[in-house]
């Protein structure tokens, strides 16, 4: 059975940042793991390089928009190539097999009927490419999704029937629950569907940077409006409309998106492919988004983290491992420099490459760097047991998207392995002349670190490449299927001398990011201020560490989440703080969080405030939040716990 694995296309507006990494490398994984398991499989990805937004961006910059789309396409794909991702197509929607091929979707939707023409007047948010009717915007005028403003757009437009199939898209969804992934996500666009479906506009006349309208149409004034040329690109990679001989690959086991596209992704997608009689993907996979030291990054905070500036100062298989192992997939994720280090220096430098470097000192200096594994069996029951349980479990993480607890579940070997030595003590067996239960231990280890190995391939193809090389085997399929599926054990080698894998690392080696700017008022108020004033000030306002402890904080998770009618700041949210049934909570974030993008989220919540009511709702606790010039964003955990853990 062959397998089809995506990322979303990259708008080229910009250069690469780490969301973007983090998507590559979720993708990339995924691939090298079916291709280890002998699947084939074809791995997409590319840029998205028409619009009006990039026609505008081309023009601030002074250049043709081809040549810069051109520019950016090409940093993209230097970065995954420099990073050695594995995909066997880098597609761009300027590639003319592309436009061929949406042009012939185009056809066929109209030949059956779901495309026709008429006026559409509607408020239009560049930034995301999308109409959206009044009832969404934020106080009539913002775009729901980024908050930027909207223009009120009149225009002659080719429509897609959207609303054709919404009772279709429901059914699928029903009947399919693992369409999209992490199932959390699944309730937003569900309920965004049964709210009703609009036709959609997938037409434009008042920009030209796009693809064209077949010529069997005789309409020059349009271009095809960015959604249906942009997810077109997961079938003409493969060669629709050319009678491409990859298709046999659609449909795609696995697409990965950010959150932010998932709707555009698990509705207007499917839809397309419906009406052009195409199967749907098996899964839409959503990932959240990364902050930097718990705030939002952005280019006017100078905060943005680039890849290859972290790859550059830490190596890339270290930043892939942070970010897969760091968050649970689908909830948004947090980079801090010290938890990246502190992940090097106790998983990777402690667990894995000690545990290395301790088997090739012992081999060393007990059989002369020989190992053999005649004896694990004898005396290592309980540990291989132990490690085939680890190893059966694995699948089941993969195949759900939950990178993390893969990678949890698979450093339990490595405790196994370090258990082991410091249980059996093979020095203490070596003076005790039982030299056979000592050499048992060291092999034991050799095999878990090479079964362990070939698992953590996928996510360290790199570092792995360098063990598998140390105890003389290769990180392949055949190797997969003996030493992980079939429970054999490593033949006689002579293990290899190896400089230690991860080094630890003391102190960062990026700058950290820079710290919030004072305004000049606050300047000049801190300048004039007396110092008698100042004294003042340090003493007053203070509490007591009684006072504080008198406050109780818990972690909530966000179970649901809806807006306020006839309010412009309030959403109420059903939050779960680990008590018999979830609290209700009125909050005024309304300006900065979408309801959709709360749910299944977490954030910490002042859980003994007297009850209010706000607009006539009853509101049972508070969310702590912070707020600058920048706008608003919760206090959240960095990583998460259990509903109801305390704060303090």
């Amino acid at each position: 059975m062959s397998k089809y694995i995506t990322t979303p296309i990259y708008y080229v507006n910009g250069e690469a940042h780490i969301g973007h990494a983090y998507t590559t490398f979720i993708a990339d994984s995924m691939a090298r793991y079916e291709k280890l398991k002998g699947e084939d499989t074809y791995f997409l990805t590319g840029t998205d390089e028409h619009g009006q937004k990039i026609e505008e961006s081309a023009q601030k910059n002074n250049k043709p928009t081809q040549q810069f789309a051109d520019e950016i396409s090409a940093t993209f794909k230097n970065l995954w190539d420099e990073f050695e991702i594995c995909y066997d197509k880098f597609i761009r929607t300027t590639d003319e097999e592309h436009k061929r091929g949406v042009q012939k979707a185009f056809e066929v939707m109209m030949a059956k009927g779901d495309i026709y023409k008429d006026f559409y007047e509607g408020h239009y948010c560049v930034s995301c490419e999308t109409f959206f009717p009044e009832t969404q915007l934020i106080d009539g005028a913002f775009c729901p999704d980024c908050g930027r403003s909207t223009n009120v757009v009149k225009e002659e437009s080719y429509f897609f029937r959207l609303s054709k199939y919404q009772d279709a898209l429901l059914k699928h969804y029903a009947e399919n629950p693992d369409f999209i992934l992490p199932r959390s996500r699944a309730n937003e666009v569900i309920n965004f569907v049964k709210g009703g479906l609009r036709d959609l506009s997938v037409t434009r006349t008042s920009f030209t940077w796009g693809v064209k309208l077949p010529e069997s149409m005789h309409d020059d004034k349009h271009v095809m409006y960015v959604w249906l040329d942009a997810l077109m690109n997961y079938v003409t990679a493969l060669g629709y409309g050319q009678e491409g001989e990859k298709m046999s690959y659609w449909p795609a086991s696995v697409q990965f998106v950010g959150k932010d596209i998932l709707r555009f992704h698990a509705i207007y997608w499917p839809a397309f492919l419906m009406s052009l009689d195409l199967p749907l993907p098996k899964t839409i996979g959503a990932h959240g988004w990364w902050t930097r030291d718990g705030e939002k990054m952005s280019k006017s905070k100078g905060n943005v983290i680039s890849p290859k500036e972290v790859s550059d100062a830490y190596g890339v298989e270290n930043l892939r491992y942070f970010m897969l192992r760091e968050v649970p997939f689908g909830q948004d994720g947090d980079f801090s420099q010290r938890a990246f280090i502190d992940r090097i220096n106790s998983e990777l430098s402690n667990d894995l490459g000690n545990l290395l470097n301790r088997i090739i000192g012992m081999s060393g200096k007990y059989s002369d760097f020989l190992i053999d594994s005649k004896d694990v069996e004898r005396y290592h029951a309980k540990e291989l047991a132990a490690m085939a349980g680890v190893l059966a479990s694995l699948d089941e993480y993969m195949e759900t998207l939950q990178t993390h607890r893969y990678l949890e579940e698979l450093w339990k070997l490595f405790s196994i392995g370090n258990k082991a030595i410091e249980e059996y003590a093979p020095w203490v067996k070596m003076k005790e002349n039982k030299a056979d239960e000592a050499l048992a231990t060291v092999a034991l280890v050799a095999n878990i670190l090479a079964k362990a190995a070939l698992m953590l391939s996928p996510i360290m193809p790199k570092t792995t490449a360098v063990i598998a090389d140390t105890l003389g085997f290769a990180i392949d399929n055949a190797n997969y299927r003996a030493l992980v599926r079939e429970g054999k054990l490593l033949a006689p080698f002579t293990i290899k001398k190896t400089p230690p894998l991860f080094p630890r690392i003391e102190e960062p080696l990026m700058a950290e990011a820079p710290a919030a700017k004072p305004n000049e008022k606050e300047i000049e108020v801190k300048k004039e201020k007396p110092k008698a004033q100042e004294k003042k000030e340090e003493t007053t306002g203070l509490i007591e560490i009684g006072q504080f402890f008198e406050t109780s904080l818990k972690v909530g998770t966000i179970l649901e989440a809806e807006a306020v009618e006839k309010s412009a700041k309030l959403l109420r949210l059903q939050v779960d703080l680990g008590e018999a049934k979830p609290r209700q909570i009125v909050a005024g974030i309304k300006e900065f969080y979408t309801p959709e993008s709360l749910v299944g989220t977490q954030a910490c919540v002042v859980a003994n405030l007297k009850p209010a009511k706000l607009m006539g709702m009853l509101s049972e606790g508070m969310l702590l939040a912070a707020k600058d010039e920048d706008g608003l964003c919760l206090v959240r955990p960095e990583k998460p716990k259990k509903a109801g853990t305390p704060i303090g």
